[in-house]
């Protein structure tokens, strides 16, 4: 088939199981990056006492990766959309392979950030690539179906990332203490690589579209500016000029809406498709998805400390004790879209709202009421409940945003939707610096340490538990009831502007 051939009719059988195929592969890339996001937490001592890594080259180490990945995404989007994305999925997850490797063969700290800023940048040609080529590849009665497997596959890499870098960390295998983490990628990256390039089908936007590299500068500097005094700001003692970066941040996401503007108007071609903000859905949607990222970005920092520096934990028991929430999310993803949603609609979303906070208020409870001497039986009830409360949340979002997204920006969609959710993360890992370490002395004898990190972990819980509620309200923005599954139709009903929707795939 040639690129300038569109297929609208029903895929045939063999192409059908082709897509299948695919889907296995894009997600297999999805679950990589997200397990890498979390698994250097847990490798963190390791990486100090055989690198040699001082704690400035360690938060850029963790930091670093998520800098980069974050200002790269509306970018790697945009190329997709121009240039095909099952080749700049192929770039990425070939370019992620080769950082991953360097990352393992890094032979001095300095060499791994470096390796680890790539490796960010690789991810986010590869990242958005993967709900545009689900989007572009399925039609809008199996979305649901496939979102839920997404949700499932997020909810498996939120916490495999940590107990698989706990394994690899405490087996030390061949004597290469850390370095297996990044390694591991290198075996998944290569076969991803082949079967990519075999099963997966081309796709782009129906027309001609320019790189906007104005609007490139604009988003990088701009998510530059807010992002780094947060990652940074704890460390440095939150000087002026980080508050005076963060406030410039604002003007640069300003400059770049009135220059997106303009660009549409004299050759549509711009970085960020205002339109797509013009859908009630995806508005919305995009919202509850940056506060969910600051809950998310909260959670699971405060979690990972609490266990190990404030328990005492080693790190296999602390990724150990993950898995009841790991199983409970992804549960509660796959039946959340395919058999809750459909009926019930936007009251799902909203009830998981609701339970991850009962969840968070019940762990808030037990930790008090336990102390130090709480065991890993007795978290799983209250991780079981937010487990489920985030199953809920997190597949049918997905949907929901890009329900009523015309294909021909899927890749600018996709890109959004990753950006905001790592813009949330990276506020979420800054408001650590004040509900968790705000509320304890910097100076802590050996005997101090565990209950002043409990009482932390306590006060974060209770603000991501108001977080939640705020997200329960925005919920009442996205759309209400389910709509007829059908091609080219929305997901939920009352959900955008009525944009042309008919399917476009080039191959």
């Amino acid at each position: 088939m040639t690129s300038t051939e569109t297929l609208i009719d029903p895929p045939a059988p063999r192409a059908d199981r082709r897509r299948w195929f695919a889907l296995a592969i894009v997600m297999t890339a999805a679950f990589m990056d997200l397990v890498d996001v979390t698994i250097v937490n847990i490798a963190i001592p390791s990486i100090r006492q055989n690198a040699g890594a001082s704690f400035s080259q360690i938060q850029w180490i963790t930091a670093g990766y998520a800098l980069a990945f974050a200002a790269g995404l509306i970018t790697g989007g945009r190329l997709g959309d121009i240039h095909g994305r099952k080749r700049l999925f192929l770039i990425g997850i070939g370019g992620f392979t080769l950082a991953s490797a360097l990352c393992g063969f890094a032979a001095n700290p300095e060499m791994l950030v470096a390796s680890r800023l790539l490796q960010g940048a690789m991810a986010a040609l590869m990242v958005p690539q993967v709900l545009s080529i689900v989007h572009a590849t399925f039609p809008a009665h199996e979305r649901g179906k496939v979102f839920g497997l997404f949700g499932a596959v997020v909810g498996l890499g939120a916490v495999t990332g940590p107990l698989l870098g706990a394994l690899l960390t405490e087996w030390n295998l061949f004597g290469l203490e850390w370095r297996p983490i990044f390694l591991i990628n290198l075996p998944v990256g290569i076969a991803g690589l082949i079967l990519g390039s075999r099963f997966i089908t081309e796709s782009k936007a129906p027309k001609a579209l320019k790189l906007d590299l104005v609007g490139v500068v604009l988003v990088t500097l701009g998510l530059l500016m807010l992002l780094y005094p947060l990652t940074r700001g704890r460390e440095l003692g939150w000087p002026l000029w980080g508050y005076v970066s963060m406030a410039g941040a604002l003007v640069v996401f300003a400059a770049l809406v009135a220059y997106e503007r303009r660009k549409t108007a004299r050759d549509g071609s711009p970085l960020v498709e205002l339109s797509l903000f013009k859908v009630k859905s995806f508005a919305a949607g995009i919202a509850v998805q940056t506060v969910f990222g600051i809950a998310l970005g909260i959670f699971f920092l405060v979690w990972t400390l609490y266990m190990q520096t404030g328990l005492g934990w080693r790190p296999l028991k602390a990724g150990l004790t993950g898995i009841p929430f790991s199983i409970a999310v992804s549960t509660a993803a796959g039946l959340s879209v395919q058999k809750l949603v459909p009926r019930f609609g936007r009251k799902v979303l909203q009830t998981g709202a609701l339970v991850l906070a009962a969840g968070v208020l019940l762990y808030m409870w037990e930790s008090e009421h336990y102390g130090l001497t709480i065991a890993p039986w007795q978290m799983a009830l209250p991780l079981v409940v937010m487990g489920v409360g985030m199953g809920l949340i997190v597949a049918p979002l997905t949907d929901a945003i890009l329900s009523e997204v015309p294909r021909e920006h899927a890749g600018s969609a996709s890109g959004l939707i990753n950006t905001v959710q790592q813009m949330g993360n990276a506020l979420g890992l800054g408001l650590v610096s004040v509900v968790f370490f705000g509320t304890m002395s910097d100076r802590l004898t050996p005997d101090q340490v565990g209950p002043a990190f409990a009482d932390a972990f306590q006060n974060a819980l209770g603000w991501v538990a108001a977080v939640m509620a705020v997200i329960f309200l925005l919920m009442f923005a996205l759309p209400g009831r389910p709509a007829q599954h059908v091609e080219g139709a929305p997901a939920l009903e009352d959900a955008g502007d009525g944009a042309d929707k008919t399917p476009v795939l080039t191959g």
